[in-house]
């Protein structure tokens, strides 16, 4: 993927935010900070996002957009979206320590709430006939995976995630 200059600016203030995030309570964290952490005015923060929480919002949009780059396919069988869960579960992983910030910082809720949101989109967009329900039973089911998961050190393996997942969702072999 090629980024522009603006998705860099963002890039320097998500990463930031989470920089400070390590080192210091959320709520104690405002705007001045993290703009002069990413090498930024306050006036640039603000051209590219809202408030502190936006910023979150936009990582989480990012780092889908990077995974939705990296699988270059459709799903077709059980197999497929198995492969999915396990990437879904990977990516998580790999960004365990900024999880770990917001749930520190009690923010997961953020993540619920993208969670939500996109997933509706998605199955409003590609799976119009399903139950207006399946993206929100989705969305908890990976919140909540991946919350717990979290709590323990992302100590299982992910291929048993990934099963587990699969076990619990309807999808016939094709």
């Amino acid at each position: 993927m090629e980024y522009t200059p603006e998705e860099y600016t963002r890039h320097y203030i998500v990463e930031a935010l989470f920089r400070l995030m390590s080192e210091h309570e959320y709520n104690k964290i405002n705007v001045t900070d993290i703009a002069e952490k990413a090498g930024v005015g306050r006036a640039t923060f603000y051209r590219y996002f809202k408030s502190k929480e936006a910023v979150i919002e936009y990582y989480f949009s990012r780092n889908t957009r990077e995974f939705l780059f990296e699988q270059r396919y459709y799903p077709r069988c059980k197999a497929d979206y198995a492969k999915i869960a396990r990437d879904v579960f990977e990516k998580f992983l790999k960004n365990k320590g900024c999880f770990r910030l917001l749930r520190r910082a009690h923010l997961e809720y953020l993540y619920l709430d993208f969670l939500n949101r996109r997933l509706a989109e998605n199955f409003k967009e590609n799976y119009p006939d399903k139950n207006a329900y399946m993206p929100y039973l989705f969305a908890g089911m990976i919140f909540n995976v991946s919350m717990a998961w979290l709590d323990n050190d992302c100590a299982e393996p992910i291929d048993k995630l990934a099963a587990m997942f699969m076990e619990s969702i309807a999808i016939e072999e094709g």
